[in-house]
């Protein structure tokens, strides 16, 4: 197998073809989960985030912020990893099925488009506050919160480092 196209087939490219996996996971009727972040500096907290995400359903979907949204949200100095390398990185992540760039501050675009049966964030939002749950609690789907790892996240890991 080739492993490297493996990885790279996972992240889309285009609206038009993740249309498609989304229409044949949902002929399948398979559930799909969707979470999003900027991942700067993946670590244990968020692999374990990402798992966790992953059981809830068959198929995950992550929104990345690219680039110029993560400078927007985090300050100049941020992200530390280009948008295609954290692509890259959460694509090789067994339990990951697609990863999708956004340029917005927020993935309410993207949720409207992918119209996800479960909408994951951290245990730090409170349900009715995520981004999206309008969207998915319109069409019957449920909107879960994830307890965070303690002691992991990319701003202590900075602050390690400085």
């Amino acid at each position: 197998m080739d492993y490297l196209s493996f990885i790279t087939s996972k992240i889309v490219s285009d609206r038009e073809s993740l249309l498609t996996t989304l229409n044949q996971w949902r002929f399948k009727n398979e559930t799909i989960v969707f979470t999003n972040g900027c991942f700067d500096i993946l670590h244990q907290g968020h692999v374990e985030y990402l798992a966790q995400a992953a059981s809830l359903g068959q198929k995950l979907i992550i929104g990345l912020n690219t680039d110029a949204s993560v400078k927007r949200l985090k300050g100049e100095e941020r992200p530390i990893n280009p948008q295609q390398a954290r692509a890259f990185l959460l694509a090789s992540l067994i339990f990951t099925d697609k990863i999708v760039l956004f340029d917005e501050d927020t993935p309410l675009e993207l949720i409207r488009f992918v119209q996800p049966d479960i909408l994951v964030k951290g245990s730090d939002y409170k349900p009715e506050e995520i981004v999206g749950y309008d969207i998915v609690k319109a069409k019957g789907g449920k909107i879960i919160t994830i307890d965070l790892t303690p002691g992991f996240s990319t701003t202590s890991i900075l602050k390690k480092l400085q």
